[in-house]
Parts: structure tokens; sequence; C-alpha cells
């Protein structure tokens, strides 16, 4: 492992005023390792071992899959909320959900009831699993009150087009006949008709953002079964029964909302959520690490920032396609004195260039030199502290 420096493409930073250092540190998790909490922490120590009065604003970041209300509940302070509901194949199970500290924003992450590990335990059912569980949860969301919510789409179990979800809020898919499908792909592929008279009535009162990235369609060669299926344990004949049945489903959504899904960039993620989801309840959909950044308050903070340092287990091209990385660089050159932005990581495997693009100033890997991964899981936080530190010295120095 080793580091990879680079310098910003956008010139030299304004300086600010004299006056305090002031550093956000904005980091995603190291998955299999520390939280982006603890990342955060530990970053910060390191700072404050050079500056001690340095203002460092922690803020855990997350794309937008797992790990999302994680960071979520760190930055606002509160305890995750808890709800009885059903996993991807409707045994028992408990999900958790959040409530920002003002009551106004909500949080509900896929993976908690409907994911893949949850259902790991057993032979997987790509006909059969569905997003019911996500759908109470959501529920019990609305009913603490919020105006808006956000929806966290990765490691989805099912491909159900989001059917699971408006089920769990009150609606109901009927077939020809006016009885109910079964929940799950399966369900969608005789669905004649949905009677939302049951609908939760604050269902279509909030604001409905869903964390998307990607950029599949509905249906079709690039669509959810075809793309996603088969990592849902969807054999050939299953992947073409359930892109049939996603079909049907979006000629449903297209009578109940006037609107048709089926070309709708993003339609395709976790299974089909968003179809439903912006089908029904006008949901949007927006890059992850984005929405995650607006909900923790990183905008405004970057703008006052003199340095900006992020992180994750491997920088390389994925960070700087819609990851935490590539919206740091982004928020920090719209910030009107563009602080440089750092990135730590366990390993660096982007080139140079990439990361200048990315409006990354730096790159470092926390590995010493030759390292077993297992010694160096052990050392991450103690390794993120040191070259936290390292950083910010070069940082003051360059400031004299």
């Amino acid at each position: 492992m080793s580091s990879t420096p680079s310098t910003t493409p956008t010139g030299p930073a304004q300086p600010r005023p004299d006056g305090p250092l002031r550093v956000v540190v904005a980091p995603d998790s190291f998955k299999g390792s520390l939280s982006a909490a603890d990342v955060a922490h530990a970053v910060a120590a390191g700072i404050r071992s050079v500056v001690p009065d340095a203002e460092v604003v922690e803020l855990p970041m997350a794309d937008g899959g797992e790990g999302t209300l994680e960071a979520l509940l760190a930055v606002w302070g509160v305890p995750a909320r808890e709800v009885a509901t059903v996993d991807a194949i409707g045994r028992p199970r408990t999900a958790r959900y959040g409530v920002s500290a003002d009551g106004r924003l909500g949080v509900v992450e896929l993976a908690e009831a409907s994911g893949l590990p949850q259902v790991s335990d057993v032979a997987l059912q790509p006909l059969h699993a569905h997003t019911l569980g996500t759908g109470a949860a959501a529920a019990a969301v609305l009913d603490a009150g919020v105006e808006e919510v956000i929806v966290c789409l990765g490691g989805s179990a099912s491909t159900d087009g989001g059917s699971g979800i408006l089920t769990g809020l009150g609606a109901r898919l009927l077939d020809a006949t006016g009885a109910q499908v079964p929940d799950g792909g399966e369900g969608l592929a005789r669905v004649a008709r949905l009677d939302l008279s049951g609908l939760h009535p604050r269902a279509r009162d909030v604001r409905w953002r869903l964390a998307v990235d990607v950029t599949n369609p509905l249906h079709g060669e690039r669509g959810a079964a075809h793309v996603f299926g088969p990592q849902k344990g969807a054999q050939e004949a299953d992947v073409a029964f359930l892109d049939d049945a996603l079909r049907r489903w979006a000629g449903v959504l297209a009578e109940e909302a006037g609107f048709d899904v089926s070309e709708l960039a993003g339609a395709g993620a976790a299974g089909g959520v968003p179809a439903a989801m912006v089908g029904v309840l006008g949901a949007e959909l927006e890059p992850g690490a984005r929405l995650v950044a607006e909900a923790v308050g990183l905008p405004d903070a970057i703008r006052r920032a003199d340095l900006v340092v992020t992180g994750e287990g491997s920088f390389d091209s994925q960070s700087v396609n819609g990851k935490v990385a590539d919206a740091m660089g982004a928020l920090a050159a719209e910030a009107p004195h563009r602080p440089p932005v750092v990135v730590l990581a366990g390993r660096v495997l982007l080139p140079a260039h990439q990361a200048r693009d990315a409006g990354i100033a730096a790159a470092f890997s926390i590995a010493p030199g030759p390292i077993e991964l297992d010694e160096l899981l052990d050392r991450t936080a103690s390794r993120l502290t040191d070259l936290a530190a390292t950083v910010t010295s070069l940082h003051v120095a360059s400031r004299r």
C-alpha cells in the first residue's frame, strides 16, 4: 500500500482571515475496521495533537447505502429507534430507524429490514423476497411526525419493484379477480390494480428522498432483474420472469400515477424500489453521498473550513464516482475560498491526475509500508491519528 499525493486543479485556496484553524472531518467508514464516527474521532485526535485549539467539526459520512443510518445518528446525537417488522422473507425482525433531534427529518435504511445479510442464513428466494419490512419501518417514521424521509437503498435482498414498501404503508396489490397478490417479485407477475385507499394518511404529505448511486432503469437488459437479480439468487429463468413482472408493474404504476417509470434513470436500484416510490409517493432520486452531506450540514461547515479531511478504506476509481470523497471535492469547490480536501485511506489506488480532477488536494495511505492486512486493521485508529497529525503539520506550515 502506498500514498498518492496530488495537488488541487483549481489553484490555491484563498486564505481566510487569521483565526483558529477550522477543520471539517467528514470520513466514510473503514469497512471491517472502524465506523465513520470512529474514523472521525481518530482523525480529530491527530489534528488536535498539533493544534490544540483547532475548531474541529466531526461529521461522519456515508454514501447513502449501508452505514448511512449510523452516520446520521452520530451527527444528530440521537439514539436509534426500533420497530417490530419482518425480514425479506417474512420472518420477525426488529429494525432500526432514525429521527433527527428537531423531529423534522427521518431516515430508513432498507438493509435494516430487507437486506441480504438478514437472510444469508437460508437459501436465497429471488421470487419471494420483498421489502414489506422496510415499509413498516417507513410507516413508523411517518408516525413520528417527520416532514422529510431519507430512504437508503443499499443491500436489498429483493426484486419487488418497491411494492413491499407500498404494502407496508397500507396499499394493496390486487390481481384481476380483486384478490391480493403475494409479496415479492412473484406477485408482480399477477398484479392488475393498485388499491391506495388504505395508504398511510401522511405518506403523500412528506418529502421522500431516495439515496441512489446507480442509473439502471427498472426493466430491460440494464434493468433491476438482469443486472442485480443474480446477486440475489436469481437464475436465468428467474431473471426473465422478474423482468417481465417489473414491466407489468410499470404499467400498473403508470395507470395510477400517470407517469411511466420504465425509462426513469435509477428506477432499477435496490430491486426497483424507486419505481414504486416515485410513481406513487413522488419521491426524489438523489446521489447518496450528496444527500447525506446536506442532511448533516456539510455544505455550510465546508464554507467555513480551512481544511477538509475525509477518508475511506480504499480510495479508487469508485471513490470519485458519487462516493463520499467525490462529494467532498465538489462541495469544497463550491466554497468561496475552496479549502483543500485531503483523503486518508487504507489504500490509495487512484492516479494523482484523477484525484486532482475530483478536487482532491492529496490522498495518503495509512499503511506505514509493507504490512499484513490483519495488523493494519488492528492499527487503523492509531495510524489515522498519526497521519492526521502529519497532514495538519503540513497545512499549518503552508499557512505561514
